[in-house]
C-alpha cells in the first residue's frame, strides 16, 4: 500500500474516533491490532508539539516519533523486524473498511 493512502486513511481514521486529552488542545485515537505474534498498537495524537505517534507493541512502548517520514521509517523496519505482527497493507486495510 501507498505511503499517500495510508496516510489518507489514518487521517480519516482519526478524524472518526478521535478523542480529546482532556484539554481540547491535543487529541489521539488508537488503533489495535491482534495477531497470533502479538498485539501492535498505533496511537497518532494531533497536539501542540504536531503530529505524534506512539507504537506499543505488547502493551510496552517501543517508540515515539514525530512527523509522517518517522512514522514511515518506523514502520518499515517493524515489517521487517516482526513481519507477523506488523502488515501495514492488512493493518490500513482494515482500518479503511470501518472508516
Amino acid at each position: 500500500m501507498e505511503r499517500a493512502d495510508i496516510q489518507r486513511i489514518f487521517e480519516a481514521y482519526f478524524e472518526k474516533y478521535k478523542k480529546t486529552e482532556g484539554d481540547r488542545t491535543s487529541w489521539s485515537a488508537y488503533w489495535t491490532e491482534m495477531t497470533a505474534e502479538g498485539v501492535l498498537e498505533l496511537n497518532l495524537t494531533k497536539c501542540p508539539r504536531g503530529t505524534i505517534f506512539k507504537i506499543f507493541i505488547d502493551k510496552k512502548k517501543v517508540a515515539e516519533i514525530a512527523g509522517w517520514d518517522e512514522f514511515f521509517a518506523a514502520m518499515d523496519v517493524m515489517a521487517e523486524e516482526r513481519p507477523g505482527l506488523c502488515d501495514p497493507s492488512k493493518i490500513f486495510s482494515d482500518m479503511e473498511s470501518i472508516i
